[in-house]
């Protein structure tokens, strides 16, 4: 079976590479998707609609326009995988674990056992709770039997 997978959250390290690395080496067919995980580029992605002086203004029109490619990706995925890294908050990840809450779509979260308070209701609405990169590639192994 052919999965299309949301990797949603922290872009500070290199988790979303291990588990697109760990399906391809297990021959998976999934295909991936991700938000841009370019930081300045996201920041600046609605700069082309004029620039503003005040920051509030060039995040929201950044946001709108980040929102395009991710609110299509997730109602285009079968699943998504939602990390919080321990070093940022990912209010953006919350936000997307609603969203795929909202739609009914499926979703996997990915985190540090310290972060478990924080994330109860995250968690508690996904399907599956992670805390290596290498338990969601059998999951999605388990999944492309």
């Amino acid at each position: 079976m052919k999965y299309v997978v949301y990797l949603s959250g922290e872009i500070h390290s290199d988790w979303r590479e291990q588990i697109i690395q760990g399906c391809a080496c297990k021959g998976l067919n999934i295909q991936f998707t991700s938000a841009i995980t370019d930081h300045e580029s996201s920041d600046a992605a609605g700069d082309g609609l004029g620039m503003e002086t005040s920051s509030f203004w060039r995040d929201h029109k950044s946001a709108k326009v980040n929102a395009i490619r991710t609110q299509t990706a997730i109602k285009n995925c079968d699943l998504a995988v939602i990390r919080f890294g321990a070093k940022y908050k990912q209010w953006n990840a919350a936000f997307d674990a609603g969203y795929c809450a909202a739609l009914g779509k499926p979703y996997i979260t990915l985190h540090d056992e310290d972060l478990v308070h924080a994330l109860k209701e995250v968690d508690g609405s996904a399907q599956a709770w992670a805390t290596t990169p290498a338990q969601v590639i059998e999951i999605l192994s388990y999944l492309s039997a």
